[in-house]
């Protein structure tokens, strides 16, 4: 079997370690929300996910850049991740009295797999973007909808 070269511990530089760091804690930033109002999938998932997906990132570029571009298709990142949020976004989905839950949670996951890609990128606008997007969706307008009367405070919400 034909491997593609180790990469030696030393190579890991400055900017990986920004990459994977910053996407840890962006990610348990974009779960805060979610710990705080109780919902499944909090700081842990959330963080872990985002990282994930920055790992995989890092680690698709570097491979890609390693083989000569050949023979792979590094845009495969967004299929395995999409997949993956998908299966948990799936488990947190709850039909019940009528009524859908988790369903803002597990868009939320999406954000954060996203974010993590962007953040193994170093597509740094990007980051900011969606954090800053979710800030504005998940917090400024809960507080809308409950001065609008259609915030309903009694977990049977959607999210």
């Amino acid at each position: 079997m034909d491997l593609n070269p180790a990469t030696a511990l030393h190579e890991i530089d400055f900017e990986v370690l920004l990459r994977l760091a910053l996407a840890a804690l962006i990610g348990l930033l974009l779960g805060l929300d979610r710990e705080l109002r109780g919902h499944p999938a909090g700081l842990r998932t959330h963080g872990l996910i985002c990282f994930t997906a920055a790992a995989m990132t890092v680690s698709m570029i570097a491979l890609y850049r390693q083989i000569g571009g050949s023979r792979m298709d590094p845009l495969r990142i967004f299929e395995a991740s999409g997949a993956f949020v998908g299966i948990v976004g799936a488990g947190l989905i709850v039909f019940s009295g009528g009524r859908v839950k988790n369903l803002t949670t597990a868009a939320h996951l999406w954000l954060a797999a996203v974010a993590g890609i962007a953040c193994g990128a170093g597509q740094w606008p990007l980051v900011a973007m969606a954090a800053g997007v979710s800030v504005v969706m998940l917090t400024l307008l809960s507080v809308v909808e409950k001065r609008l009367g259609t915030y309903d405070d009694d977990s049977e919400r959607e999210d």
